[in-house]
This record gives structure tokens, sequence and C-alpha cells, in this order.
């Protein structure tokens, strides 16, 4: 006769398995260069897709990732607005939480400078295109 011997989880065997598979995860992606396949599975842009030429935020993706990288010369050269729309982005965040600016006077001042740096970002990438 045989003896089954039946083991029900219980909370805390719950927690130790969830805490080796994190630390799984986490060895697995430090032994992986997550920036190298970031930049293999880029988004397509469909503007430049369809017409061949640079949207406005062809570059971010790229930029992102040099920035990530901690080089910031790259960054920039490939897409000056990047630190820009990350600032808004964090500034929007507090501003939502915290009510900083309650007229959005210095939001809106904001959004028309990163506004300005993308435009004239994108029409000097624009200009160098169509003039060498």
């Amino acid at each position: 006769m045989q003896t089954i011997v039946l083991v029900l989880p219980t909370i805390k065997s719950h927690l130790i398995l969830n805490h080796k598979l994190l630390s799984h995860s986490i060895l697995f992606c430090n032994h992986m260069d997550l920036f190298q396949w970031l930049q293999n599975h880029l988004i397509p842009c469909p503007f430049k897709k369809l017409t061949g030429i640079d949207c406005p935020g062809c570059g971010f993706q790229r930029s992102f990732i040099a920035l990530m990288r901690g080089d910031f010369h790259q960054s920039f050269a490939l897409y000056p607005a990047t630190i820009p729309l990350l600032l808004t982005t964090a500034y929007v965040i507090l501003n939502t939480k915290l009510h900083i600016d309650k007229k959005y006077i210095a939001t809106k001042i904001i959004y028309m400078l990163t506004g300005s740096i993308i435009l004239g970002s994108y029409l000097i990438k624009i200009y160098y295109h169509y003039n060498t």
C-alpha cells in the first residue's frame, strides 16, 4: 500500500516561492543586456514608414536608451527634446499629485518651451535632410 502525502501551500511557502521567482527574474535581467534588447526592439514610426520623412518624435526611443546608458551627449544629438520631455512629464505628475501650480501658468510655460524645442529641432532636422 502506498502512502500519498498531500502538501498544501501555506502563505509562508507562497511568499518564499514568489521571492525566489523575483530573485531569479532579477538575476536574469542583470545577465541580459537590457539596453541591447531595447535597441533591437524599437517601435517603428508609422509616419516615416508611410512618407519616408522623420516625424517630430523620431529619435526619441534611441535618445532615451542613450540617456539611460548615461550618454547625455549622444542622447541630445539623437533627439534634443528627450530631457525636456521627461522633465515635463515628471512636473505634470508632481503637479497632479501636489497641486503646485493652481493656475497652470508654469505648466503652460513648460509646455510652450518643450513644444518649441521639439518644433525647432524638427525644423533643423528637416532643413539638413533636404539640403544635404
